[in-house]
């Protein structure tokens, strides 16, 4: 096998790679020897029928075979030789096979992987957000359960903030109805996020039976951009006015989290340990987008083609699914690859990062590790014995646990290179709730 290997580039490689057809020659008769125990062919009983009449029916079926095998066996031969990885598959390009005479020659057009070189991490500073769950924090975290648990009741008074409304609603636009809720009506709790300050204002203050007409000139900014920049006019029937009623922290609610006893200072304590796991997930996640940004700041290399194109459509059909599933209508939607580019390159560079961190430090997670990431998941499930039985029933379900702690040991890794500070933050800001 005869090779020579062109530069097209950073990482274009073009082989040039010639097969002698000679030793192919006993590979081609044994192929036809084997065919014609089973080839069936008129005036002949299976496996009679003479070679020559096998090979003038199988012969250059048999051959394209033998060829194309052979192709691929001498391509695979000559990267190992010349040391090169290939990313994605060659180019092939080569005369029909049955031009060639006493040598087959082709060429394969490839990317090869970059050269990952990772810069020095002594010199990259890593802050760790630093937070200890206070009182204050498990009390607001319980207000909001309160909040999640509101019921409304009717009242006969003025609707205020906070109050939830049942309406009838008729929208136009240049005397246009545009809008209507029908008979139905909605309900709005007034003061909610979501909509325009100033419709809701209009709205309080509205007694049940009563009709109100006013108009709201919506920013030429407003989503959805059908009302930007657009003056509506509103007629709102009010059906009923309800008041908020929240439950009362005692035995009842905290049977109501779980506790079966409803202890109220063990509900707590409970609510105490849920944030702190909280907190931890939100540091380690912290930590790690910064890791990661790291590594991608500090290593430079061109990113494969192929590697680069494969992101993009995963991510365009993951995108694609998520919109199918929030119910839109696909026929209205043009997903362009351009969308996705910035964020597959990204992707792309630090999976090629890690992989070289990893391979190179030899991070890959142990068994151990593996297991003890299953625990982990396992945790939030009723029986976590069983959810621990099902990962393992097969291997390759565990391929997702062990990548997360492979990414662990990455992420120690670098940690133990940098420079780590702590950084006291507060409960809102990490809990992303400022």
């Amino acid at each position: 096998m005869a090779l020579n290997v062109e530069t097209l580039s950073n990482l274009e490689r073009r082989v040039t790679i010639t097969v002698p057809l000679q030793p192919l020659e006993a590979q081609i008769k044994q192929r036809l020897s084997q065919l014609s125990r089973t080839a069936k062919f008129p005036g002949f009983r299976p496996g009679k029928a003479p070679l020559g009449l096998v090979n003038q029916h199988y012969g250059h079926q048999v051959r394209d075979e033998v060829y194309s095998g052979a192709v691929e066996k001498s391509f695979g031969d000559a990267v190992e030789q010349a040391k090169l990885r290939v990313a994605g598959f060659p180019n092939i390009e080569h005369k029909p096979f049955d031009q060639a005479s006493e040598t087959l020659e082709y060429t394969a057009t490839f990317e090869i992987f970059p050269e990952v070189k990772i810069g020095d991490l002594s010199k990259v500073k890593i802050e760790r957000p630093a937070l200890e769950v206070a009182d204050a924090d498990v009390k607001k975290t319980l207000d909001v359960l309160v909040k999640q648990r509101v019921s409304f009741e009717p009242v006969k008074r003025a609707a205020k903030k906070g109050d939830r409304v049942k309406v009838t609603l008729k929208a136009f636009i240049d005397g246009q109805e545009v809008e209507s809720t029908g008979d139905e009506g909605i309900e709005l709790v007034l003061g909610e996020p979501g909509r325009m300050a100033g419709f809701d204002d209009e709205l309080t203050g509205g007694k049940t039976g009563v009709t109100k007409t006013f108009e709201i000139v919506y920013p030429e900014d407003h989503n959805p951009a059908q009302l930007a920049g657009k003056a509506v006019g509103y007629k709102v029937t009010f059906v009923t006015v309800s008041q908020p009623k929240y439950p009362e922290i005692d035995a009842d609610f905290a049977k109501s989290l779980g506790v079966a006893d409803g202890d109220v200072e063990k509900m707590k304590a409970e609510v105490a340990e849920s944030l702190k796991q909280e907190v931890a997930k939100r540091v380690s996640a912290e930590v790690k987008e910064q890791v990661f940004q790291t590594l991608i700041d500090t290593s430079e290399f061109d990113i494969p083609r192929i590697i680069l194109q494969t992101e993009i459509g995963r991510m365009m059909e993951s995108a694609e699914q998520n919109l199918k599933q929030r119910g839109a209508d696909m026929s209205n939607v043009r997903l362009e690859p351009a969308m996705f580019e910035d964020q597959a390159k990204r992707s792309a560079k630090l999976r090629l990062v890690l992989g070289e961190l990893i391979n190179g430090n030899g991070l890959h997670a142990s068994a151990d590790q593996v297991r003890a990431m299953v625990d982990v998941f396992a945790q939030s499930f009723e029986r976590p014995s069983e959810v621990v039985a099902w990962y393992y029933a097969d291997p390759k379900r565990l391929d997702e646990p062990a990548a997360l702690a492979t990414e662990e040991n990455a992420v120690s890794w670098v940690l133990s290179k940098a420079k780590v500070t702590d950084k006291k933050v507060k409960f809102d800001e990490l809990m992303g709730t400022k």
